[in-house]
């Protein structure tokens, strides 16, 4: 008997009815890639025993090296590092005992440089998580040029994302089935499915790897809620401050002055909306 289902299930889940009523990939021609957006991504998780490498290591890493004019996955890897402790356990629920077990790490870790060697740029989570434990023993340096989906991508207003959506929420908002979190493969095979179903993904990445820099945002405390909004985070970067990433682009398209911050955190030149040209008032918790 013939399958009577409108669309084929996705390399990646059967066909259901949250399937079903996903948007799914177009069966047209891949794309031509513009020359500003990558091919080849290599769409990466990690999970750590802590926040801070200087105190904490890397337990595991999950990675897909994804072709983006095919929105196909080309392959993928998963691996445990042995730790001795894992106080973050509860959160990712990786025993160090497990993770010590005999398994061929090393195998994994050779088979995820020659991903990264074949990728034109490297998309996570939080990336500026993530890319903190690279060039730190035995993980090597990653010196492709890096891709925030939470920070640098811009969204589709559709969706009706949070300006920094978590890897949860981007799922369901493609019609993607949740069903497991905190493993590393299992946030880069949502992400992977993410990517699938975008129709402009190349604008998207091109847009998203623009240069950006760190910018306070110039609001008074009775004005906070316009940054907040905005996608600004409190104390985080620039403490004592709302701050963000952005290009100077989406700087100047702001319905409130910013200011844009050196890294040492000395602040530099100041950027107004379009509709107005005097500066805003000052920053205020």
């Amino acid at each position: 008997m013939s399958d009577s289902s409108p669309q084929q299930s996705t390399p990646w889940q059967q066909t259901d009815l949250l399937a079903l009523m996903a948007p799914q990939p177009s069966a047209a021609a891949p794309r031509a890639a513009p020359s500003s957006s990558p091919a080849t991504l290599l769409i990466l998780d990690t999970e750590t025993t802590g926040l801070d490498p200087a105190q904490g290591q890397c337990v595991e890493v999950g990675a897909i090296l994804f072709a983006v004019p095919q929105r196909a996955v080309l392959s993928q890897v998963s691996f445990l590092l042995p730790v001795n402790a894992n106080p973050a356990e509860a959160i990712n629920g990786i025993p160090a005992a497990v993770s010590r077990l005999p398994q061929p790490w090393q195998a994994g870790l050779h088979c995820f440089n020659a991903m990264l060697e074949a990728t034109d740029a490297v998309l996570a989570h939080n990336a500026t998580f993530d890319r903190q434990w690279f060039g730190i023993d035995p993980l090597p340096p990653v010196t492709r040029p890096w891709i925030c989906s939470m920070e640098d991508i811009r969204w589709p207003a559709a969706l009706r994302l949070k300006s920094t959506p978590g890897v949860k929420d981007l799922a369901l908002a493609h019609g993607i089935p949740v069903w497991a979190a905190h493993r590393a493969l299992t946030d880069c095979i949502y992400l992977a499915q993410v990517l699938e179903r975008c129709q402009d993904l190349e604008a998207l990445l091109a847009a998203a790897l623009e240069p950006r820099h760190t910018y306070r945002a110039l609001v008074s405390y009775a004005e906070r809620h316009k940054a907040r909004e905005a996608g600004f985070r409190w104390n985080e970067p620039v403490a004592g401050a709302w701050s963000r990433r952005l290009s100077d682009d989406e700087a100047r398209a702001l319905p409130f002055a910013v200011q844009r911050v050196h890294p040492d955190g000395h602040s530099a030149t100041s950027a107004s909306p379009a509709s107005r040209s005097e500066p805003g008032p000052a920053v205020a918790a």
